[in-house]
C-alpha cells in the first residue's frame, strides 16, 4: 500500500481542489487502498510536521469549490535553505517529515517558486510528482496550468460589465488585472473583453501612444475607451532602469497601482475622465470553469498514473489538449512570457488593440 503525502503550495486559485480529486481518484482506480496525508498551508505543514489523515470522502464533492481544503502560504524558494528564526533547517525539517510518515511520494500543487521547492527536494533524494498551478499561466513547458481559464473568466466578466458603464458617461476605463512579471491573463482577457488598449509587461508601452488611440478612437466617434492593464505593466522609460532604479522609483510613486498612474497621466495629457477598476483577488476565487474542472482532473489521473508506475521527479504538462510530462529540473525556475511576436499578439493588433508600443 502506498503512502502519498500533498500540498498545496503558493498563491490559491479555482482548480486546486479539483485537481486532488483527480489525484485521489486516480490512485484509487489504479491502487485500490492507499494512505494520503494533506500538509497544512503548503511547504509550511511540511516543515512543521502539521499534516493530517485524508481519505476519499475528503475529496467527494470539492470539483466546484474553489480554494484549498488544505490550506497555502508562500514560502520563498530563495529562503529555504536559510534557517527559520529559531535556526530550524527548512529543508532537513522537510526530508524528515517525509521519513517519518514513510511517504512513497509528495505530490506538489503549485507555481513557479513551488516547483523550485519541488526540484530541489527531488535532488535532496524524495520521490516527487508535480502539478502545474498558477493563474498566470507563466510555468515554463506547459500550455496551459490550472487556475487559468478561470481567472481569465472573472477578468473578462469585469471588463464586459465596464463596457456600458463606459458608453453610457463617455469615459476612459482602466480595469488593473493580476499579472506582475507576465501578461498571458491580461492578454487573453483583454481580446475576450474587447478591450481598445493591452498593456502588459513584456510589451513596454509609451504614454504617447496610448494618448494617441485614445484620441483616434474619439475622433473615430467612438467617445470611451477600455484599457485592459496588467499590474505589472511598464514603460518603456521605465524599462530602460535598473531593478534596483525602478524600486526606487516604484517608492516615490505618487499612486498606489499602476492603473492609477496611468489614470493620472492620461487625465492630464487629454482632460477625459478616467475611472480605474481593480478585481483584485476576486480572479483567484469562485468556482473553477468547466475547462479547468476538466483539464484538472486529467492532470491530476496523469499524476496517479506516474504514481503508479513509480515514475517520479516529474511535472505534468499540457502540450496542446494532451496531457504529458516533463523532468523537473527542465521546468522548474523558468517563467513562460508572452513575446511580442507571438501569433496572439499580431492577431489582437489587427483586430486594432494598442499595445501602446
Amino acid at each position: 500500500m502506498k503512502r502519498i503525502g500533498m500540498l498545496t503550495s503558493g498563491g490559491d486559485c479555482q482548480s486546486l481542489n479539483a485537481t486532488m480529486r483527480g489525484v485521489v481518484k486516480g490512485l484509487n482506480v489504479l491502487e485500490g487502498t492507499v494512505e494520503i496525508y494533506g500538509f497544512i498551508d503548503g511547504y509550511k505543514g511540511l516543515i512543521y510536521g502539521n499534516y493530517k489523515r485524508l481519505t476519499s470522502k475528503d475529496f467527494s464533492g470539492i470539483l466546484t469549490t474553489g480554494g484549498t481544503i488544505l490550506g497555502t502560504s508562500r514560502q520563498p524558494f530563495k529562503l529555504m535553505r536559510t534557517p527559520d528564526e529559531n535556526g530550524l533547517d527548512k529543508v532537513e525539517a522537510m526530508k524528515s517529515t517525509y521519513r517519518y510518515l514513510d511517504l512513497d511520494c509528495l505530490v506538489v500543487l503549485g507555481g513557479n517558486g513551488s516547483q523550485k521547492t519541488a526540484n530541489l527536494l527531488r535532488e535532496e533524494g524524495l520521490n516527487i510528482v508535480s502539478l502545474p498551478k498558477t493563474i498566470d499561466n507563466d510555468l515554463w513547458g506547459t500550455d496551459m496550468t490550472f487556475g487559468f481559464q478561470s481567472a481569465v473568466d472573472i477578468a473578462t466578466q469585469t471588463i464586459d460589465c465596464i463596457h456600458t458603464t463606459a458608453a453610457s458617461h463617455n469615459r476612459v476605463f482602466i480595469v488593473e488585472l493580476m499579472g506582475h512579471k507576465v501578461g498571458w491573463v491580461t492578454l487573453h482577457a483583454g481580446i475576450a473583453g474587447g478591450a481598445d488598449i493591452i498593456l502588459i509587461p513584456e510589451i513596454p508601452y509609451d504614454l504617447k501612444h496610448v494618448i494617441s488611440a485614445i484620441q483616434r478612437r474619439n475622433e473615430q466617434g467612438k467617445h470611451f475607451t477600455i484599457l485592459a492593464v496588467a499590474e505589472g505593466a511598464i514603460s518603456k522609460e521605465d524599462a530602460k532602469l535598473t531593478k534596483k532604479q525602478y524600486k526606487a522609483k516604484l517608492a516615490k510613486r505618487k499612486h498606489s497601482t499602476v492603473g492609477y498612474e496611468l489614470a493620472s497621466q492620461i487625465e492630464k495629457a487629454t482632460g477625459l475622465e478616467v475611472r480605474v477598476t481593480i478585481p483584485g483577488h476576486t480572479q483567484r476565487g469562485g468556482s473553477p470553469v468547466p475547462f479547468d474542472r476538466v483539464i484538472s482532473s486529467r492532470l491530476g489521473v496523469a499524476a496517479a498514473e506516474l504514481i503508479a508506475k513509480e515514475d517520479y521527479g516529474k511535472m505534468l504538462i499540457m502540450k496542446g489538449y494532451d496531457v504529458a510530462t516533463l523532468p523537473l529540473e527542465k521546468t522548474a525556475g523558468k517563467l513562460k512570457y508572452v513575446s511580442p511576436d507571438d501569433q496572439i499578439v499580431l492577431q489582437a493588433k489587427h483586430l486594432g488593440i494598442s499595445f501602446g508600443d
